[in-house]
């Protein structure tokens, strides 16, 4: 697509210092989903000095739950609001966490941890979940299956559409912090 930057996951830190706020992008490439209570669990693992299930270093996480038809086929996959997620983030980005993708601005902390870690925040658009959907090459569990579609899924996905909301400077198409 015209305009956009093509992205390839794993993020790793000399893209994601290419990228400002403001960047439209095309994602393909390997990402995780999480919502509240995957998180609430990775926060666990950290708090008692467990491994999480799935290894975060340079990867990016999707704030999601994807709806899924009776064949299993990927139908919905519009993002969460990420400030839910604040609270849990900066330690991700701390323990290597490269990006995160969702809808609407961070909080300071969350902005202190992408610009402490070189990484990224990436917006997606709230509503266009059938859209995203289309990008989802493959899916599979990937760790907490007895939480239904907030388990965490290994999501391959090939030029899903996205706006860099946070750079790792810092910028962000929020305004001024």
């Amino acid at each position: 697509m015209n305009g956009f930057v093509s992205i390839t996951l794993p993020l790793d830190r000399a893209a994601a210092a290419s990228l400002k706020a403001g960047d439209k992008v095309l994602i393909s490439g390997v990402l995780y989903t999480g919502r509240d209570a995957a998180h609430k669990r990775f926060r666990a693992c950290l708090e008692n000095g467990e491994p999480l299930p799935v290894d975060l270093k340079g990867q990016t996480v999707y704030y999601v739950g994807p709806c899924f038809a009776e064949n299993g086929t990927p139908t919905g996959a519009g993002p969460t609001t990420s400030a839910r997620m604040d609270v849990y983030a900066p330690a991700l980005y701390d323990i290597g966490l490269a990006a995160t993708i969702g809808k609407g601005d961070r909080s300071p902390a969350v902005y202190e941890a992408v610009k402490r870690n070189g990484g990224v925040y990436f917006c997606a658009i709230g509503g266009a979940g059938a859209l995203y959907a289309k990008a989802i090459e493959k899916c599979s569990v990937a760790a907490y299956p007895d939480l239904g579609t907030e388990a965490v899924f290994e999501m391959t996905v090939k030029d899903f559409p996205a706006v860099v909301g946070i750079d790792s400077r810092g910028d962000s198409v929020f305004g001024n912090r």
